[in-house]
């Protein structure tokens, strides 16, 4: 039989998976990854518009979802959004910076893969795509079967992300195998995923809001879409947000809306109610928004009541779009079985679990590609 032995084997090519692997070859560790794809980093060449958010400068674990909110913080700490800005200063890379901390190549995605690619050759990674794996055995050591032979090792991680983008190959299979080796799960559901919602149709109609669920508060722009709504603040609030709850969104975030309305009805009092407040936003939404009739026609109470309304238009979103759509995977491996220092599974001497199968999931905007990082840099370091 084809056996090929390894100190490691490192299940997916993506962020963490190479991170992973990078690390440990530094070490002198003996390491091949196994990608079933036929190229490597797909969701890192798609991500940030093909210029890929590959990390935010403002990364903190207040930006991370978990059943244990403390759990990321020693990944995070122990390599940082710092430490990938210079590894990607290193390889000449130029990066620029959005709004809210994001960074993002100059250039194009594929830089990032390729500076990952290069750092895994340097230390001797092997990489292999089109394997596709059938089984993970332990009886000494691990036994990883694949359609290219068996691979045996002292280490195996499991870096296959979650159910995210099906299309671009996303399964269950970190999950899976997790669970075949005693782990446990917590429930998993789309995130940063657009909702489905009965709203006005206004398909492409784009503005800065604040949505809200309870506490939680995110400003950035929001997409009404055919189906419902999307953009940055509402896949923002997506992660949070279960069936049934309503979410309350401001419309005019800068705006003092009944002072406004009520400066308008003196100034303008022969003006449709619609041209004001297309005065502050989107034209097709004021249409929408607004009764016909001239403002000056208006009782200041009912002023009062519509602006109230505009800081605070609520939805009771229908569902979501699903992972098709989903960014990410919410929950996963539960973390109460894993070593917050190394990713190592704490009953499966040998098994790590990193990346966006295990149960951390990062705001929009360059945290999940950070968490890559750091999970798969900490378990790169102990595997």
């Amino acid at each position: 039989m084809n056996r090929q032995r390894f100190d490691v084997v490192v299940a997916g090519a993506g962020a963490a998976g190479l991170m992973c692997a990078i690390r440990a070859g530094q070490r002198g560790r003996r390491v091949v990854v196994l990608e079933h794809a036929d190229k490597v980093g797909k969701k890192i060449l798609i991500s940030g518009g093909g210029r890929c958010n590959f990390t935010n400068r403002d990364s903190r674990p207040e930006a991370f979802l978990s059943a244990n909110p403390h759990f990321a913080k020693s990944a995070l700490a122990r390599y940082t959004q710092h430490d990938f800005i210079a590894l990607v200063e290193k390889h000449g890379i130029a990066w620029h910076e959005k709004t809210l901390g994001q960074l993002f190549c100059d250039g194009s995605a594929r830089q990032i893969v390729a500076m990952l690619l290069d750092e895994a050759a340097a230390v001797g990674v092997d990489v292999r795509v089109a394997h596709r794996i059938s089984a993970i055995e332990k009886v000494d050591g691990f036994t990883v079967k694949t359609d290219h032979g068996d691979f045996t090792s002292q280490s195996v991680v499991l870096a296959t992300g979650g159910l995210s983008i099906p299309k671009m190959g996303a399964t269950g299979f970190a999950h899976d195998t997790a669970r075949r080796f005693g782990l446990k799960m917590t429930e998993t559901r789309p995130a940063l995923v657009p909702l489905l919602a009965t709203v006005p149709d206004l398909s492409g109609v784009s503005l800065d809001v604040v949505a809200s669920l309870g506490r939680t508060k995110f400003r950035e722009a929001m997409l009404f879409t055919h189906r419902g709504l999307s953009g940055p603040a509402i896949l923002q609030i997506s992660s949070y947000w279960r069936a049934g709850q309503e979410i309350a969104v401001d419309l005019l975030p800068d705006l003092d809306a009944a002072a406004f309305l009520k400066e308008r009805k003196r100034a303008r009092p022969k003006a449709e109610l619609r041209t004001i407040l297309g005065e502050v936003m989107p034209q097709r939404l004021a249409q929408v928004l607004a009764d016909e009739g001239v403002i000056g026609e208006r009782r200041d109470k009912d002023l009062e009541t519509l602006a109230t309304a505009l800081k605070a238009w609520r939805v009771t979103p229908t569902g979501t779009e699903g992972y098709a759509k989903a960014e990410v995977t919410l929950g996963g491996v539960d973390t109460a079985g894993l070593s917050s220092k190394t990713m190592e599974a704490k009953k499966v001497p040998g098994l790590y679990v990193i990346g966006e199968a295990v149960d951390v999931t990062g705001w929009l905007g360059g945290y999940n590609f950070q968490w890559a990082w750091s999970s798969g840099w900490v378990a790169g370091e102990a595997a």
